[in-house]
C-alpha cells in the first residue's frame, strides 16, 4: 500500500515511471562533433561531468551545457574553472515516443520531440592574454 501512495505522489510531482524509464534507457545516435570555445562553470571529477559556458552557441541556440560527459581521454582533475578552453563536443540525440512528447506538451507545456546528449571529447586551454599588464600599469603611475 505504501508503494502505491509513493507512486501516486511521483506521478503528481514528476514524470510517471514509464516516462522516466524511457528517458533513462534512451538510445542516442551521434549527430555531429563541433568545436567551440568557452569556460568551465563547474567540474564534477567523481561523476566525470561538467557545466560549460560557450562563447558560440550550439546548433539549437544554447550557450550553456549542463552535465556534459567528460570522456576517459580527459583527466578531469587537470581541468580548471574560469579559464578559456577550446572544446571538441560530440552531440548525440534520441527521439522521444509520441506518448512521452504528448505528456510533456500537455502536462508541462514543453514542446519536445528529442533529447540531446553531449560528450566532451577534448578540452585544450587557450593562451588568452588580458588587456591588463601589471608592468604597464606601474609605468603609467610613475608618469603621473
Amino acid at each position: 500500500m505504501t508503494k502505491k501512495v509513493a507512486k501516486a505522489k511521483s506521478d503528481e510531482n514528476g514524470l510517471p515511471e514509464w516516462a522516466e524509464n524511457e528517458l533513462k534507457n534512451a538510445i542516442f545516435k551521434p549527430l555531429e562533433t563541433i568545436n567551440r570555445t568557452g569556460y568551465f562553470l563547474d567540474i564534477n571529477e567523481q561523476n566525470k561531468k561538467a557545466d560549460i559556458q560557450l562563447y558560440e552557441s550550439l546548433p539549437d541556440g544554447r550557450t550553456i551545457i549542463e552535465e556534459i560527459e567528460i570522456t576517459d581521454k580527459i583527466k578531469a582533475s587537470d581541468l580548471m574553472k574560469g579559464f578559456v578552453y577550446e572544446y571538441k563536443i560530440k552531440i548525440s540525440n534520441a527521439k522521444l515516443s509520441n506518448q512521452l512528447s504528448e505528456l510533456l506538451k500537455t502536462r508541462y507545456q514543453i514542446d519536445m520531440e528529442e533529447i540531446f546528449k553531449f560528450d566532451l571529447e577534448s578540452a585544450q586551454m587557450m593562451d588568452v592574454e588580458s588587456d591588463y599588464s601589471p608592468t604597464n600599469k606601474d609605468d603609467e603611475e610613475e608618469d603621473v
